[in-house]
């Protein structure tokens, strides 16, 4: 018998401390029937609200121009039989529409996103955890500042960034996208508020004591425990910069640098391109990766917290 994993002992734990909460709330606190019915139907919407586009995209990725318009939208133009048949010849297409830089394009996304998204993500862990745990002069003025960046609007940046990065020489590089991608508000919000509710003082003091220094406890003992909150703000700092289509636009002239939210813009706005199926079978491939990543990353996000919201 295979002995079970941390995470699946915490998720049983935590599902065997629901069942029991579940189970000694009082008569007047459980759900009704008709609460979980209703609840059930909402979710069930939610579920068909979101995967009701990626279904949408992936019929219409198999169709030519005129069957976009002449056909059922909810189904696909031709037997099931000739699917792949349509699905190649609408990836030739699209090859062709993007003069074979579509992967190129993707894996442009891959690097701003990836590199960003690890480089965000370790800033603001790190940043986070300082603002938490130690006292300096100009602590509170910091947050503040760092705060309110949260509500200014990207688009009142873009003078400014572009005026920066062109003195610096770094327009139309990667440097021009990443840099920017890789400090997030957000994300130091997160890693602060999880620094000040996950990491216990008593573990730094005891640390302290024994000799560790700063950077070896941050780094060895701090980063396991902030673990969830990093693969957190790693996904979010992802899915921003693969989406970002105004930061590119404005940095980036050469089609070999683009990512491909801005290398499909420029497709569809050529005066010839007329082919919505070759634009949606490059949407779809263009989101798969997010898709990929995500999904492989919710069991450790899931895992952690709650292994974290589990004591003893």
């Amino acid at each position: 018998m295979s002995r079970m994993t941390p995470e699946a002992r915490a998720r049983k734990k935590a599902d065997r401390i629901r069942e029991k909460a579940a189970h000694d709330l009082p008569r007047s606190m459980r759900p009704s029937p008709l609460v979980r019915v209703i609840t059930t139907v909402v979710l069930i919407a939610a579920l068909i609200y979101f995967l009701f586009p990626i279904y949408w995209a992936i019929i219409a990725s198999t169709k030519t121009p005129s069957q976009m318009t002449g056909s059922n939208g909810m189904w696909f133009a031709v037997g099931l039989d000739q699917i792949p048949d349509a699905i190649a010849t609408n990836y030739s297409k699209l090859l062709g529409w993007t003069r074979g830089q579509f992967w190129r394009w993707v894996l442009n996304s891959l690097i701003y996103s990836g590199i960003s998204a690890a480089v965000g993500t370790i800033v603001s862990v790190m940043a986070g955890y300082a603002t938490a745990k130690f006292n300096f002069i100009g602590k509170n003025a910091a947050i503040g500042i760092v705060m309110g960046c949260m509500l200014m609007p990207a688009a009142l940046l873009t003078i400014p960034q572009y005026s920066i990065f062109h003195a610096l020489h770094l327009t139309n590089t990667m440097l021009a996208v990443i840099i920017p991608c890789s400090v997030s508000p957000f994300g130091f919000f997160l890693g602060r508020v999880y620094a000040q509710g996950s990491v216990p003082n008593e573990l730094l003091e005891a640390a302290r004591i024994d000799g560790a220094g700063e950077a070896r406890i941050f780094f060895t003992m701090v980063l396991r425990i902030l673990a969830p909150a990093m693969v957190t703000i790693f996904l979010f700092l992802f899915v921003a910069t693969w989406n970002n289509f105004l930061l590119p636009l404005m940095m980036l002239s050469s089609d070999a640098l683009k990512p491909v939210t801005l290398g499909l813009y420029g497709m569809v706005a050529l005066p010839t391109f007329t082919d919505r199926g070759a634009l949606m079978m490059g949407a779809l491939l263009g989101v798969l990766p997010v898709m990929v990543l995500f999904l492989g990353l919710q069991r450790y996000w899931q895992a952690g917290l709650a292994a974290g919201a589990v004591k003893g």
